[in-house]
C-alpha cells in the first residue's frame, strides 16, 4: 500500500489504528535494522523502535508531507538513537572505551550476530566514531541513501554530510590499520 494511502488512513479517526498498523508493518523491519546498527544490542533496539513508533503515533497529524514518510520515520528513529546513546553514556558515567567494550561483548554474545573477526573489527571501528558521525556513516554505507535523503533525516547540509562521511571513512580506515 502506498505511503499516501497509509497516511490517509492514519489521519482518519475511523481508520487511524488500522492505518498505523499498516505503517508499522511496512517500516518495522527497516527501522529496526537502522536502529540496531546504532545501538547494537537487540533489546535496546527493540526499546528504541518502540519509542520511535510511539512518537510517530503521537505526531502523525503533524507530518506535513515535505518529505517521504520513511524519511520522517528515519528522522524520528535517528533522533531516538542519539538520545538513547546520550542517556546511556550519562547514566553509566562510562568513557567511550568502556561503552564500546560492553557493546562489543553484547554483540559477540548475541546469537543473531553472525559476523566474523573482520566484522567485529569493523564494528569496533564504527564505535570509535561520534554518534552523529556514525549515524551518517550508517545511512550512507549500509542504507545506501543519497546525501539529499540523509540531509532530510538529519537536518544537516549536504556539504556537512559529505565532510562527516569522509572523516568517518578515514577514521575507520585508520582504526583498522592500527589493529
Amino acid at each position: 500500500m502506498s505511503d499516501n494511502k497509509i497516511l490517509e488512513l492514519c489521519l482518519d479517526n475511523k481508520s487511524q489504528s488500522y492505518g498505523f498498523n499498516l505503517l508499522v508493518r511496512k517500516y518495522q523491519k527497516q527501522l529496526y535494522f537502522h536502529i540496531r546498527k546504532m545501538v547494537l544490542v537487540h533489546e535496546d533496539a527493540d526499546d528504541v523502535l518502540q519509542q520511535t513508533f510511539i512518537k510517530a503515533w503521537k505526531n502523525i497529524t503533524l507530518f506535513r508531507g515535505d518529505s517521504k514518510l520513511y524519511t520522517w520515520l528515519y528522522r524520528i528513529a535517528s533522533n531516538a538513537c542519539i538520545d538513547f546513546l546520550k542517556n546511556k553514556k550519562k547514566h553509566h558515567h562510562s568513557d567511550i572505551d568502556q561503552i564500546a567494550e560492553s557493546y562489543l561483548n553484547a554483540l559477540e554474545e548475541d546469537p543473531l550476530f553472525t559476523g566474523d573477526d573482520m566484522e567485529k573489527e569493523f564494528q569496533k571501528a564504527l564505535l570509535t566514531l561520534p554518534d552523529k558521525q556514525r549515524l551518517v556513516f550508517n545511512l550512507k554505507y549500509f542504507e545506501e541513501l543519497k546525501y539529499e535523503e540523509i540531509s532530510q533525516i538529519t537536518g544537516t547540509s549536504i556539504g556537512g554530510l559529505k565532510a562527516s562521511y569522509h572523516h568517518a571513512v578515514e577514521k575507520v580506515k585508520e582504526f583498522i590499520k592500527q589493529d
